[in-house]
């Protein structure tokens, strides 16, 4: 099956760098400038990046700029689900704003409002913050994510935050982190002391949706060489197949991505794999149709969800979730848990044949997936 050809490293599509003057002096900051080696701007206290045009028209062109700033606002928090589907209470480490990448259904183009990267400097802060939550409910697990607002290695070439993340949570005992990607970054993980308290994780799809859809990615190949390489440094992994879309020929798509899957990584080593359907605010629909005219998928049949996102009916929901789950159970390792992320009971129990809570709960069920009850929750 055709695959899309690799950008390479996302990183190289940033070609200018802006700073915020408060950050100038912050040697992290100084870091990342001395490695990028890009023209750069200096931006005011109270200003941000001039980029040309209106959003979300200049997002292309955004993308090309990198804005090195302070969080001014909390850097950790609850992932944003909603009561209305079984959400897993992941917790969102804000390390930035958009990414290098450019996949058409990318919820962002609808909930951002500007088109440049952000990448946040004041880490120090970062940490702080993460020290108080952790200490302050010692009994609590903790699996965390940098993946919500941003790619979690895209740009970890150019920033390094990878190690110093990992070897943070080396040390935490009631925390795991998962560092979810479409790029092939991993250079940065080779060789870190992580005592299994880090995951790495990529995103997957039909080998169509991939080339079409999901622009300046690494290739389905290329993923799967870098989890195979990460499970060879004790990583666990997981895998995200979100948002499932509805195309000609979905099923042989699946199952072949599926199937490459199993034959390069080990089971053994992947510690959840979740499953979503394409859903979106209705406000995506006229902002990818503008970026990306070639995209048809939008103009299929959707109806408005309990969140106020369109999503598949019920009906063909069920039809590909059944057929993916099939085609996982039979290559996965019985520990790994495969999930539905932001789906109802009803869906859990035509698909799986129970809900989550006749199973201890979702969040228990991806806890146990990564020892939690096994022993790795309570090393020191």
């Amino acid at each position: 099956m055709k695959q899309t050809a690799s950008f390479g490293d996302p990183a190289r599509y940033v070609t200018h760098l802006h700073v915020a003057e408060d950050c100038l002096d912050l040697p992290y900051t100084r870091e990342i400038i001395a490695r990028a080696n890009l023209p750069m701007t200096m931006v005011g206290e109270r200003d941000v990046p001039a980029i040309e045009g209106d959003y979300p028209a200049n997002l292309t062109r955004g993308k090309h700029h990198l804005w090195l700033c302070r969080n001014r606002g909390v850097f950790f928090k609850p992932c944003p689900g909603t009561r209305e589907y079984r959400c897993c209470n992941y917790q969102v480490l804000n390390i930035g704003m958009n990414c290098p990448m450019d996949c058409v259904y990318c919820i962002l183009q609808a909930y951002l409002n500007n088109p440049w990267l952000s990448f946040f400097v004041n880490i120090e802060d970062l940490f702080a913050e993460l020290d108080q939550a952790l200490a302050a409910e010692p009994n609590r697990f903790f699996r965390i994510g940098t993946g919500e607002f941003t790619d979690s290695l895209a740009l970890d070439n150019l920033t390094l935050l990878s190690p110093k993340l990992v070897e943070y949570m080396a040390r935490q005992p009631n925390a795991v982190l998962e560092l979810k990607s479409k790029s092939v970054n991993i250079e940065n993980l080779e060789g870190l002391d992580h005592r299994g308290r880090t995951l790495v994780a990529w995103s997957l799809n039909s080998p169509p949706i991939m080339a079409r859809e999901e622009i300046r990615t690494a290739t389905l190949d290329e993923r799967l060489a870098a989890a195979a390489c990460c499970a060879e440094w004790g990583y666990k992994l997981a895998f995200h197949f979100d948002p499932i879309i509805l195309h000609e020929g979905w099923e042989e798509g699946y199952r072949f991505t599926i199937d490459r899957l199993f034959a390069a990584v080990p089971a053994e080593a992947i510690a959840w794999i979740s499953m979503g359907a394409l859903r979106y605010l209705p406000s995506l629909k006229q902002i990818a149709a503008d970026r990306f005219p070639h995209s048809r998928f939008f103009y299929q049949e959707f109806v408005d969800g309990l969140d106020g996102k369109r999503r598949y009916f019920r009906s063909q929901r069920v039809a590909m979730y059944r057929f993916i789950l099939e085609r996982l159970r039979k290559h996965a390792h019985p520990r790994t848990c495969i999930y539905f992320c932001m789906e109802n009971d009803t869906i859990w129990r035509e698909v799986f044949g129970f809900a989550p809570e006749e199973q201890g709960g979702l969040p228990a069920m991806l806890d146990r997936s990564v020892g939690w009850f096994g022993g790795l929750g309570r090393q020191g």
